[in-house]
């Protein structure tokens, strides 16, 4: 991996987090519960937007950027004359979410509160900047709650947004929400700038245990070759050992297929088998826990649970997707249960899931289009796993470039 560590100080504006003082008060006026995590939307809200003061704003948001209260802040900016919110930017799914997985919203005008929204999803650099530019805004603000994976898509928005708010002439603003699966460690290969693409941009690992705004430091501070102003808002009451249900905060979906904290727990590892021929959930009420095929039988969870992957069970499960990979057919396959999430790895039990479906299975292909290789950042895990190599010597294979990426990773970390 090469990472040359800038200094944290290269964007030449602030680049460390506002330290307004803490407010008695929620955004939305409920006063804050004991030991309850604040975003950084309600300490920015609660210092009265002194940060955004006399500049047209633009928030890059989705229908996860909301209050403790369930408002969502884009509803909650609008009638506060403290700030000019002047445009919204939409993501993937679209900014109040009605897009399924690849689409977004378009151009429109929202309903609720008038404002232009415009389009970022599978935009970037230049064309993006224009985005930025015709708006009209001096600030752009995120504001998008992540789930703590390489290829989950809105770091890329925070990325590609920086990188364009830089190319306009914009300052920009994070506001962090809490990684909900824990910044404790992080975990899985690192992606070989070879396989960048939009879901996975800069050699990061599989799973980052870091927060939004870590991550955009990260970004500013090694990626970026010209690094965007940047402004960070803390959390308040987080700690990196903190699941997501510690946090007092309401969990609303990312994106249709992350129903749950839940969900995003195995997220990590379980999406590889996007990169399969099996269905890895969609269309069910469990994404992601519930992984199939047609032909799949008892064998595989046999194997699985033979593996003994800490905190973690596989159960036989047999069920029908509604849409995506078998759609109305019913598949075999498993279902994870997490009895132990402190002890659980994401992406050492993906790796066990996929090495033992290809060897229980007959059936087992990887996507024509070698998609496997996207994910995880390079050919490494396909070839070895095809060379019939077992979960030790797959996940061994990294180390020397995680332990490289943990170091870097260190240096922009904002929480105990």
């Amino acid at each position: 991996m090469s990472l040359s560590r800038r200094s944290l100080l290269a964007a030449g504006g602030a680049v460390g987090a506002v330290t307004a003082a803490v407010p008695t008060a929620s955004a939305a006026g409920r006063p804050p519960g004991p030991g309850r995590v604040r975003t950084g939307f309600e300490r920015l809200a609660a210092d009265g937007y002194a940060l955004l003061a006399g500049e047209r704003v633009g928030i890059v948001t989705n229908p996860t950027g909301i209050t403790p209260d369930a408002r969502h802040v884009v509803d909650e900016m609008h009638g506060d004359e403290r700030v000019d919110l002047t445009a919204v930017f939409g993501p993937e799914h679209g900014f109040r979410g009605t897009a399924q997985a690849g689409g977004s919203e378009g151009r429109y005008d929202d309903p609720a509160t008038g404002l232009p929204v415009y389009d970022t999803y599978l935009k970037s650099g230049q064309q993006l900047a224009d985005v930025f530019t015709a708006s009209g805004v001096d600030t752009v603000v995120f504001d998008i709650q992540d789930v703590g994976a390489r290829f989950y898509t809105y770091i890329w928005t925070l990325y590609d947004c920086m990188v364009a708010a830089a190319l306009a002439g914009k300052r920009f603003v994070v506001l962090d929400r809490p990684n909900p699966v824990t910044g404790r460690a992080a975990l899985g290969p690192v992606l070989d700038r070879a396989f960048a693409t939009f879901v996975g941009r800069e050699p990061i690992a599989q799973a980052h245990a870091m927060t939004v705004a870590e991550l955009a430091l990260l970004f500013n501070g090694e990626f970026l070759a010209a690094p965007v102003a940047l402004e960070t808002v803390r959390m308040t009451g987080w700690r990196r050992t903190e699941f997501f249900d510690a946090t007092g905060l309401p969990w609303v979906p990312p994106s249709p297929n992350m129903p749950t904290a839940d969900t995003a727990l195995v997220y990590s590892g379980t999406c590889l088998f996007e990169g399969t021929n099996l269905s890895e959930g969609r269309g069910t009420t469990r994404p992601f826990e519930l992984l199939g095929a047609e032909g799949i039988d008892r064998r595989w969870a046999e194997a699985a649970n033979a593996l003994g992957l800490p905190g973690v069970r596989f159960r036989e499960a047999y069920f029908a997707p509604t849409f995506s990979k078998f759609q109305g057919r019913t598949v075999g396959g498993v279902q994870l249960h997490v009895d132990d999430r402190e002890s659980f790895d994401p992406v050492r039990t993906g790796i066990g899931l996929l090495v033992t479906a290809r060897n229980s299975w007959s059936g087992f292909a990887w996507r024509a289009d070698h998609w496997i290789d996207k994910l995880t950042g390079s050919t490494r895990v396909r070839t070895l796993i095809d060379a019939g190599a077992g979960v030790d010597e797959v996940v061994g294979a990294w180390e020397t470039d995680l332990s490289a990426f943990r170091a870097v990773r260190r240096g922009y970390l904002l929480y105990r």
